[in-house]
């Protein structure tokens, strides 16, 4: 049995688990591969065949960490996992269409009362920050309703 569908055999279980970007499924099969223009040839034609997808993968991603993180993390992991900025761009305002309401969710969750001075404040607008939110998400989720 040759290499090449050995690195493909490889590549379709790891698929087979979950969507993965070129980029992952190329660090993940580049210690099996013969030489880098095989596992280039075998990414390539999985891309054709439509078993590699980017925005699949984008779909996944946000569909697993939109309901626990703002849209600066969840873009943050796009970009380490080597999605292209073009693609990660166009699937940006879905997921700002929902920031607010899931920080508030998030927010909830974790502390259900508003801050009661500077020090709980700044432990409440950290710990958003640390999921990703952006700072005027934070404020509104923050700010005293009358």
């Amino acid at each position: 049995m040759s290499s090449g569908p050995s690195l493909k055999i490889r590549a379709l279980g790891y698929l087979a688990r979950r969507e993965h970007s070129r980029l992952e499924l190329e660090n993940k099969l580049a210690p099996y591969a013969p030489t880098p223009e095989e596992l280039s040839c075998v990414l390539d034609s999985l891309e054709q065949h439509g078993l590699l997808s980017a925005g699949r993968m984008i779909e996944q991603v946000i569909h697993a960490r939109r309901c626990k993180f703002g849209s600066q993390r969840i873009v943050r992991e796009l970009q380490q996992k080597g999605i292209d900025e073009s693609l990660i761009a166009a699937a940006l305002p879905q997921l700002k269409e929902t920031e607010l309401e899931t920080a508030r969710t998030v927010w909830q969750k974790k502390f259900g009362t508003k801050p009661v001075n500077a020090k709980e404040r700044a432990k409440q607008m950290r710990f958003l920050m640390s999921r990703g939110f952006t700072s005027e998400i934070i404020r509104r989720v923050l700010q005293p309703r009358d």
